[in-house]
């Protein structure tokens, strides 16, 4: 029987924030751009969420809800070398760690032999350290796999623990709405509303089969989550598979022309990353994307295995833009990367993969 750990920093670049600015304890803050922007806050603290202010909210709607809300322009270097030093803290205790980003990741410390291999007390004692080490607090979650985990950290949320042992998951799962399963959206949870499955106990009544009369290749996945089964390891290792950089504009660009103009900045940048990733051998295509004026997007993608010049983004670009000639709000551009090679190991530092 496993044990799995998810440990979640709490409201963390908020939190950070707060850290280093002490005056802002106890005030409604935001992290995002200005109202007058298009920006929409990477999160808020609890005392702005009071307010119905909450992560990926534009930062407009979030001052309309909250007039004295106080927005903070992210400071993402901060923010990784804080999650560096969680990182440090997590690697006391095992080396099996999965980040999902900055502010989370899953442990597997089933072999962790500290306070008699109980994960209980391992993720009590890695909370008591985040806390009087880096004065931030984590909300953890304990199960025999990742799916529960996950769930659980939220369950006392903030600052607080849950703890699913194996002979409570039946119960633990029974009256877990549908919406909680790993992979179920809105689209997906709407549809299984329809089909009378509003908890993972509704989705037990069904057959393999019959789930997959109704969600296809999912079926198996759906089955087992819902009794609360999930054998997917904590992956220690991570391999990126593209390279995109992308910019969202204060005003709609209304032609072709105006994008074009974007192109030499953006690249510039990917360059940069390209480089500092050392990722050129491993290039397989190049691609263009657009995100119109109604949030409707588009890309147009090419086979290469080449080092993309600025022309061959602005040919991209001129293909995409044609598909619908609409005011555009986002371009983006990029190119998705292959395997890398035995002999050539990638740098999974926390740097590249934005990870506690």
């Amino acid at each position: 029987m496993r044990k799995i750990i998810h440990i979640d920093m709490d409201c963390f670049y908020a939190a950070v924030e707060v850290k280093h600015r002490p005056e802002l304890k106890g005030k409604p803050l935001g992290i995002g751009g200005p109202p007058n922007s298009r920006s929409v806050l990477c999160t808020a603290s609890y005392e702005a969420r009071k307010f119905g202010v909450r992560s990926a909210m534009p930062s407009s709607q979030a001052v309309r809800l909250c007039p004295q809300l106080i927005l903070i322009p992210p400071h993402f270097d901060l923010y990784k070398a804080e999650s560096r030093k969680v990182r440090e803290i997590l690697e006391r205790f095992t080396n099996k760690i999965e980040p999902l980003s900055l502010d989370e990741a899953y442990l597997d410390v089933t072999e962790c032999e500290q306070f008699g291999g109980s994960a209980t007390l391992i993720a009590q004692e890695i909370r008591r350290l985040i806390f009087t080490e880096l004065h931030l607090t984590a909300s953890a979650g304990v199960a025999p796999n990742k799916f529960l985990a996950k769930i659980a950290s939220d369950w006392k949320k903030p600052n607080g623990q849950f703890v699913v042992r194996p002979q409570d998951v039946e119960s633990f799962v029974k009256d877990l709405p549908v919406e909680k399963i790993f992979g179920v959206g809105k689209v997906t949870a709407q549809k299984m509303h329809e089909l009378g499955l509003r908890t993972c106990g509704d989705i037990q009544k069904y057959t393999v089969f019959e789930l997959h009369h109704w969600f296809g290749s999912r079926a198996q996945e759906l089955y087992d989550f819902a009794r609360g089964e999930d054998q997917r390891p904590v992956i220690t290792e991570w391999e990126r598979k593209s390279l995109t950089v992308e910019e969202t504009f204060a005003r709609d660009l209304q032609s072709l022309e105006e994008c074009r103009k974007q192109i030499p900045g953006l690249y510039e940048d990917f360059r940069r990353r390209l480089e500092k990733g050392e990722y050129q051998d491993r290039i397989k295509g190049l691609v263009v994307k657009l995100k119109f004026f109604d949030f409707k997007q588009t890309t147009h993608e090419e086979v290469t295995h080449e080092i993309p010049t600025i022309a061959d983004f602005e040919r991209l670009l001129e293909k995409a833009w044609n598909r619908r000639a609409s005011p555009v709000r986002l371009v983006g551009l990029g190119v998705r990367l292959g395997a890398q090679k035995k002999s050539e190991p990638e740098d999974n530092s926390p740097q590249l993969k934005f990870a506690i």
